[in-house]
């Protein structure tokens, strides 16, 4: 292929949830070790992750929501390169230079060219920047990554807005899913794909079916589902 082999890898809920509500105070990552029924068995998905490939994609948003601008500790230097998604900015200098500590190499996909990336790149040979004008071309950003810094398998963990992009544009291979034993609800509340709706039955293209390679049950009333995407 010309762009990386990419997993969508999230934790949902069996309603398909991947927050506990519709602010970013709500948050799954913390609040499932809080739910007596489902805190017992959370531990797995981070067991999981462990696994994943080398270099992770994400957003800035959830960088933020994670606390990544308030950490404090020096970090670890892992074997992960990070890909980070930050238009507003949502990771500012401390946010940023964390994860540029933390991470082999931090690339930064951004439309804005205030982002503190640019300014830290200065101090931090490691920082990678990919600067878009206008709106940001996933498919191209995925060929960039292999073309010209040879990214072969990326592990993606975005929010449900950026997932639908991915899914309806074709740029996901397989589907990762560590389902919780909880029902979240909440019209509001994000979900494993949001976006836009679809409005005809000309845009069915847009919906990809999936081929299941495994359902195996996990401990505490967890499953784990994985599925090829059909693109």
């Amino acid at each position: 292929m010309k762009r990386p082999y990419t997993t969508l890898f999230l934790l949902v809920s069996v309603d398909g949830k991947i927050s506990t509500g519709d602010t970013d105070i709500m948050d799954i990552d913390k609040d499932y070790k809080l739910i007596n029924g489902v805190k017992e068995g959370n531990k797995q998905y981070y067991d999981l992750e462990q696994q994943t490939d080398l270099y992770s994609l994400n957003s800035g948003r959830v960088f933020e929501k994670i606390g990544m601008n308030e950490k404090t500790d020096e970090p670890q230097k892992t074997p992960v390169s990070f890909i980070v998604i930050d238009n507003k900015p949502h990771l500012n200098k401390k946010g940023t230079t964390y994860l540029a500590k933390k991470s082999k190499t931090l690339y930064v996909v951004t439309t804005n060219p205030d982002h503190p990336a640019f300014e830290l790149k200065k101090e931090f040979p490691n920082i990678e920047i990919l600067k878009y004008e206008g709106k940001i071309d996933l498919a191209d950003t995925l060929k960039k990554l292999k073309q010209e810094y040879g990214v072969d398998r990326i592990t993606i963990q975005t929010g449900g807005t950026m997932n639908a992009s991915w899914v309806r544009e074709g740029l996901i291979d397989r589907l990762l899913l560590v389902v919780a034993p909880a029902m979240v609800g909440g019209k509001d509340t994000s979900t494993l794909m949001d976006g836009e709706s679809l409005h005809s039955e000309d845009e069915l293209f847009k919906i990809k079916s999936l081929e299941l390679v495994q359902a195996k049950p996990l401990e505490n009333s967890y499953l784990l589902l994985e599925y090829n995407v059909k693109n």
